[in-house]
């Protein structure tokens, strides 16, 4: 089973590439706009992908004969012939499609889980007549492109993820089948494409039991399975279906590829290698990194923090410098002589002397005497002298 790829290339790039392997593009969907297909390192089911086929009618190629295998389940008859031109020249063009294979016969537009039915058909199914692939296989074959595909290794209950891509670099063409639906009441019409399926190769049989069928870019086998001329289904096209021979690279890959919306470049890089960001080795250098950032900003801050503790401190003195005061016994407290000022402080205002006030000189007591009458004070001794005189 395929249930998930990668193509992160637009329409002009895969037309550039497709071109150098001498496989011509006639027309192709625009790299931007409601028409153009997805692009994503995680392809899904649902998403609109780029196929490569012949430009044929939307009821594929050889339309205008009856399909023997189609059971009674037979399109429109009155569509008018292919014509001359056509069959000589044969057109190719890239077309954006809906993964999930949709039958023409549907008259519903189907729910998710039956579409999920669709997005393989097992290259056994078409080795036998009739079924619902009769149709598309004999008139509507296609190329899936693809720069890899996705496969779960499972052991146990674990399930690791694994990119398989081919070693040359090149795209992968995987061999599919498209159809056109019209539903009831609609004047649009839905395409849709399907990815054949084979057995594993040997290198890939640990991995997964199936494995898409890979076509050569430009090669004989590739022109033949698109080849309009060949609307009857053959034993020479059932064995075009055949597991891949040429040379793969599988490694397993980051495991948020499995949710479906995850999109990123590193999906298909090796989860072990260095230029994956998401691997063990680099989440701790990184973390380790983030470390040591984290601690030289902190230092960083506490430097700052201390200088602005200092700056602070200084700005807390006064400027101006109050003279020392030092006191004697003789004349009291005296100002020492001022220092001279520094040469950065030459261009600045001399600060203002603080005038300093003398202290008071502690009084000494007075000494009583019976004569002593100093400025009109009379003192107890004259008191008791007169007191006597009057008496006699």
């Amino acid at each position: 089973m395929c249930g998930r790829y990668a193509l992160n290339l637009s329409p002009s790039q895969i037309r550039r590439m497709l071109q150098d392997e001498n496989m011509p593009v006639d027309d192709a969907p625009p790299d931007e706009g409601d028409e153009s297909p997805r692009q994503s390192y995680n392809f899904a089911p649902g998403y609109h992908g780029i196929v490569y086929r012949a430009d044929t009618s939307a009821r594929g190629a050889g339309y205008q004969q009856e399909d023997k295998h189609t059971s009674g389940q037979t399109q429109d008859d009155g569509l008018d012939a292919v014509s001359a031109h056509e069959k000589a020249a044969v057109r190719y063009k890239l077309q954006s499609m809906k993964w999930g294979l949709i039958p023409f016969w549907t008259k519903r537009n189907p729910d998710y889980g039956s579409m999920m039915k669709t997005i393989n058909c097992r290259d056994d199914s078409l080795s036998t007549a009739g079924g619902m692939w009769s149709t598309m296989k004999a008139r509507k074959r296609c190329i899936v492109l693809a720069q890899g595909f996705y496969e779960w290794l499972k052991h146990g209950k674990e399930k690791m993820p694994h990119h398989v891509k081919r070693t040359d670099g090149q795209l992968m063409c995987f061999a599919g089948l498209w159809d056109c639906v019209r539903y009831e009441d609609s004047d649009h019409d839905h395409y849709t494409y399907t990815i054949i399926t084979t057995d594993s190769n040997k290198q890939l049989k640990f991995l997964h039991d199936r494995m898409p069928v890979i076509l050569e870019p430009g090669s004989e086998d590739l022109k033949m399975w698109l080849d309009p001329g060949r609307h009857e289904w053959s034993g020479e096209l059932q064995a075009l279906l055949k597991p891949f021979t040429g040379k793969l690279d599988c490694y397993p890959v980051s495991k948020e590829v499995g949710k479906v919306g995850n999109n990123s470049p590193s999906f298909i890089i090796p989860i072990d290698s260095k230029e994956n960001k998401s691997n063990i080795a680099n989440f701790f250098a990184n973390a380790e990194k983030k470390q040591k950032t984290t601690k030289a900003s902190v230092e960083r801050d506490a430097e700052l923090n201390e200088t602005d503790d200092h700056t602070a401190s200084k700005a807390q003195v006064s400027p101006q410098k109050q003279p020392n005061i030092v006191m004697t016994a003789d004349d009291g407290p005296k100002a020492l002589p001022k220092r001279a000022a520094s040469d950065d402080l030459e261009d600045e205002k001399p600060p203002m002397k603080t005038p300093v006030k003398s202290l008071p000189r502690p009084s000494r007591p007075s000494k009583i005497s019976a004569t002593s009458n100093k400025k009109g004070r009379v003192t107890n001794a004259s008191c008791v002298l007169e007191a006597c005189s009057h008496r006699s």
